[in-house]
């Protein structure tokens, strides 16, 4: 029983937990990925419905770049053929990807710059697909381009503020997620969105990404709607 009018505006995923259900099941690690991708999309359509401006995928770490290499050509493969701008399109969602890139195969990277492309008008849900991702290169990023305009001499280190740093980050288009959830047991952040989570809820759920449907989502938003958010305050001061 979700309050429609109080939907999250940003949710943000770790999604944990393929190759252990997989291999709980029996199958490949590989099996488990295809299964999360299958959830993925799922889960796009259902933030879609419910009216979610902002889902973030944590799909790819850049640690995950030292996983066994076949595991991480599989998952480049997986990325690479579920890339559906009709799916995108059916649902009025906007692709966008954040992290580094430059170090993603040539044939997934211009399968995701067409995708960016074609969805770009689309008004409904953003899909943020963390790719190759970290929060620390992402801070490492932004310190280095600050540092390169106040070397230039076009901003003075007195002016720096939050938000130009909130202005440098791979994520400068969207809004801090409201909610944040990690599923498959685990309880930590795993260098995600370390900035922009300073006042998000955290959510963790033992289920593995491959299980989590849409009462698992719906279960997540309720609990985020029975806390109380101060940011700083008292709860007097919110319920004023």
């Amino acid at each position: 029983m979700i309050d429609k009018n109080r939907i999250p505006q940003h949710i943000a995923i770790i999604m944990d937990g393929n190759g252990r259900w997989a291999q709980a099941r029996g199958k490949a690690r590989s099996y488990g990925h295809q299964a999360g991708v299958d959830v993925a999309i799922k889960t796009t359509e259902y933030c879609a419905n419910l009216g979610v401006k902002f889902l973030t995928l944590y799909t790819f770490s850049t640690e995950n770049w030292n996983r066994p290499s076949p595991e991480v050509a599989i998952l480049m493969q997986l990325m690479f053929d579920n890339l559906d701008e009709e799916i995108f399109n059916k649902n009025n969602v906007r692709m966008r990807i954040v992290g580094d890139v430059s170090r993603v195969p040539e044939f997934v990277r211009e399968s995701i710059l067409r995708c960016e492309r074609n969805t770009a008008k689309n008004t409904g849900t953003t899909l943020v697909i963390a790719l190759s991702y970290s929060s620390r290169l992402e801070l490492t990023e932004a310190t280095r381009a600050i540092a390169n305009e106040v070397k230039a001499g076009t901003l003075d280190p007195a002016d720096i503020t939050e938000e130009t740093i909130n202005n440098h980050l791979f994520t400068n288009f969207m809004p801090d997620p409201d909610l944040i959830i990690r599923t498959g047991g685990e309880q930590r952040i795993s260098n995600f969105l370390l900035w922009q989570a300073a006042y998000s809820e955290l959510y963790y759920t033992d289920t593995f990404w491959p299980d989590f449907d849409e009462a698992a989502l719906h279960a997540a938003i309720e609990d985020f709607q029975n806390r109380e958010r101060r940011f700083g305050k008292t709860s007097a001061q919110v319920q004023q």
